[in-house]
């Protein structure tokens, strides 16, 4: 059994920059719309209690060390998304002079969301793949 089914799975944003569009529409998965509450899943305020970090927007020169040092301060086992073009490759600002690229040039990234903006309903789906429920049909 996955260690994120004997739990609820709690994550932690960090947004980099960009547009905000991927901001917003995991914001929406919070809503009553998605309601990932009534699922488990937790937004909390410090990443020492989070499971999975959610990253979005593009990984900046400015933002990678606060990103680094965000993930350094989870507890293991530990999960990133890349929530958003932006966040998987760098997407739109990809080549400017401050963007490093994607969160994978700085975190190891387990699941990439790609889409500009990335939808909820895929946000949800990535969060039962990781806690294995596709996987175990539970």
């Amino acid at each position: 059994m996955s260690y994120f089914r004997k739990k609820s799975i709690w994550v932690y944003h960090f947004n980099s920059g960009g547009c905000n569009g991927c901001d917003i529409e995991f914001v929406d998965a919070l809503t009553p719309k998605y309601d990932v509450e009534r699922l488990g899943v937790q937004l909390v305020s410090s990443p020492r209690h989070a499971d999975v970090l959610v990253v979005t927007g593009p990984i900046t020169t400015m933002a990678a060390r606060a990103l680094r040092n965000i993930y350094e301060q989870m507890p293991e086992p530990k999960k990133v998304v890349a929530l958003g073009t932006c966040a998987c490759t760098g997407g739109i600002f990809a080549g400017g002079y401050n963007v490093i690229g994607g969160a994978d040039k700085v975190v190891p990234v387990d699941v990439k969301i790609p889409g500009c903006p990335a939808h909820p309903g895929v946000f949800l789906k990535a969060l039962a793949s990781l806690a294995g429920v596709e996987r175990d049909g539970g």
